[in-house]
């Protein structure tokens, strides 16, 4: 963990920051601090009028279920929570098994060396969450591109300034619109049993959401489906090559595989910057002070995660660490409705891997690794492995 978060963390729980652009605000940085914002509805995540929201993109990126509070939030919700329970994860662990074996058949018959990213961790979680939406596959590669565009913090080139980065990035927006407004006009066509097919009834013949609200949930659902599990797949194959003793014992002893990933999320920071801020709708005590009405509260999970006050020696990888209560799929009303079907795929991925090829490795010193530049989720560009 970054010493200035560890700083903060200690000497300052409720932090004046200003983020690049927007009004300035508060950083919350302690485990009990970002929990009790995460569930306090004193804690609204829609944004009051007038008022410019701190955030690190230059323009707004609108964010559906991420940007509502209740009663609408309650709503849409409710429309996808069936599809994202443990037991509905589980029934997608054969085919997930499935689709990680079929990479690592291509992988090996390829032969050394090969990209951990581009062959294996973006595919395997677009393959599951294009099944369960309805998405085709064989698309991955064009939404791919304007996913990460949509993601793009900075510049094309990673730079300091905006350059083109607004532009690319309300032009993957727009073509990501497109195309699943499209599939939602296909499914009336040709109905389907899928997700995107349920949502389409819910809306043409429940009339539970809008139809904008429908093509927006199909996007955000596909966006939030594999990103951030084909950035954390990496990572935590990064963190485990560079942590040789854990990574031997996963190998020793498999049956700590989910424990090990919840570790392994409690450890491995996944974004950039803290984002989504909150405002409070009353005077609320936090952290030792007050924050007032009105005022944008940050949180950093990352920081949360070490705190020392939660998690004994929080800055140490430990497989065997019992199961800990991270807060890095949020918590209360906002917390990850995809959590289990993330969680399900760490698991197949990691346990895949290091079953059908127990010598993997880094291909190169591991300060060679290439990481993502400008982008809100922290992960490998390309991660050379052999094996």
């Amino acid at each position: 963990m970054h010493a200035l978060y560890q700083h903060v963390r200690k000497n300052e729980p409720l932090c004046p920051v200003r983020m690049p652009y927007g009004d300035p605000g508060l950083l919350v940085t302690r485990y009990d601090d970002v929990r009790a914002v995460f569930a306090d509805p004193r804690f609204r995540r829609s944004v009051p009028e007038g008022v410019d929201q701190p955030r690190v993109t230059p323009d707004l990126v609108p964010l559906g279920l991420m940007d509502m509070d209740p009663p609408d939030h309650t709503r849409i919700r409710r429309l996808i929570a069936a599809s994202f329970t443990a037991p509905r994860a589980e029934r997608l662990r054969p085919a997930t098994e499935r689709l990680a074996n079929s990479l690592l058949d291509a992988m090996i018959t390829a032969g050394p060396p090969a990209d951990l990213v581009r062959d294996f961790a973006v595919p395997l979680p677009i393959g599951v969450i294009c099944d369960l939406l309805g998405v085709p596959f064989e698309d991955r590669h064009r939404f791919h591109h304007w996913i990460t565009e949509v993601n793009r913090l900075v510049g094309g080139d990673g730079g300091d300034g905006d350059g083109d980065g607004g532009q690319a990035r309300a032009d993957g927006m727009s073509e990501l619109l497109a195309y699943m407004a499209e599939l939602v006009q296909r499914r009336r066509v040709e109905p389907t049993d899928d997700l995107i097919g349920e949502l389409v009834l819910a809306r043409d013949e429940d009339d539970r959401l809008s139809e904008d609200e429908l093509v927006f949930l199909c996007m955000v659902l596909l966006i939030a489906g594999y990103e951030t599990t084909a950035n954390e797949i990496a990572d935590f194959a990064y963190v485990l090559f560079t942590h040789p003793d854990q990574l031997a014992l996963l190998k020793e002893r498999p049956a700590l595989l989910p424990n090990a990933v919840e570790e392994l999320l409690r450890f491995t920071p996944l974004t950039v910057s803290a984002a989504y801020p909150r405002y409070a709708t009353a005077d609320v005590e936090l952290g030792g002070g007050t924050v007032p009405a009105g005022r944008p509260v940050l949180t950093s999970t990352n920081a949360a995660n070490r705190d020392p006050d939660v998690f004994d020696e929080p800055d140490r990888l430990d497989l065997t660490r019992p199961a800990a209560r991270h807060l890095s799929f949020g918590h209360g009303p906002h917390h990850c409705a995809g959590a289990p079907l993330a969680r399900m795929e760490l698991q197949v991925a990691l346990g895949v891997l290091l079953d059908r090829m127990p010598g993997i490795r880094l291909a190169c010193e591991p300060d060679a690794v290439e990481w993502h530049k400008g982008l809100l989720f922290r992960g490998p560009e390309r991660l050379p492995v052999t094996w």
